[in-house]
């Protein structure tokens, strides 16, 4: 059985899973906050915070990657995997999430996440994203809306996986910083994970206001501020508390009834 992709946050001294079933406890330690532009790669977590739309890695990455994809579980919508070879890591690609409340606009940087880019645009010209609801919002503690599950249950995927970027690759595998919660601020697009290594897929969330979490959730761009007025009016209707995790369906329904990427 698949895993739900799940997204942990500490707060509140509570770890909230985003589309698990289960919550942990945490040692209640204070949020850092997450590594922005310096010369030289960080030894320990940085501890600057970064406005949305102003990340950048301490070493920029080469003009171009190579990304893996490697399949997982049965896509739950016909979909091919995206290119490998030659990624670039230049600039920004626009997808804009056409939805039953209003657009929201995501500048998604590949200079942070080549290969996340490289997905969510894949993903968005294949038609994935579209007729697709938004299944949960947390308004407490974390403050977020997630998406990128056409079933809308949580648990469905493209059928690949593909590895962390940016700001979880600036850490060791075993620091002892990636369990400690950094902000990740209003207007952050990142990408839900079932807290596995190499477990990302299509869900992501929209953070509306500054949010505690663990640096192990790709940070792949920002929001517009048209789309975050669309999620303000999203978040103002509540959420019905089906997850027992944390937070529920949205009580205003969001349909992303097209993505469009250029």
């Amino acid at each position: 059985m698949r895993r739900a992709t799940a997204l942990a946050a500490v707060a509140l001294a509570a770890a909230l899973s985003l589309a698990g079933c289960s919550s942990d406890s945490d040692d209640g330690a204070a949020p850092a906050s997450l590594p922005v532009s310096t010369t030289g790669a960080p030894s320990t977590s940085p501890t600057s915070a970064p406005l949305a739309g102003q990340f950048a890695r301490p070493t920029p990455l080469p003009p171009t990657v190579t990304c893996a994809y490697p399949p997982s579980a049965q896509a739950v919508r016909p979909v091919s995997p995206p290119p490998t070879a030659n990624i670039s890591t230049q600039g920004i690609a626009t997808v804009t999430l056409d939805t039953s409340v209003g657009d929201i606009g995501l500048n998604l940087d590949r200079a942070l996440a080549p290969c996340t880019v490289n997905s969510m645009v894949s993903l968005s010209t294949q038609g994935y994203f579209d007729d697709t609801p938004c299944h949960r919002l947390v308004t407490s503690g974390i403050y977020v809306l997630q998406c990128g599950d056409p079933t809308g249950k949580g648990n469905g995927g493209p059928g690949y996986v593909y590895a962390n970027e940016y700001p979880t690759d600036l850490y060791q595998a075993n620091d002892p910083a990636l369990s400690t919660s950094v902000n990740y601020p209003r207007g952050t697009v990142a990408m839900a994970n079932t807290g596995k290594p190499s477990s990302n897929g299509s869900q992501f969330f929209l953070v509306y206001q500054d949010s505690p979490l663990p640096p192990t959730y790709t940070v792949v761009g920002s929001i517009s501020e048209p789309g975050l007025a669309t999620l303000d009016k999203v978040a103002a209707g509540g959420d019905d508390g089906s997850i027992s995790a944390g937070g529920g369906a949205p009580k205003t329904t969001v349909t992303i009834e097209k993505a469009t990427a250029s």
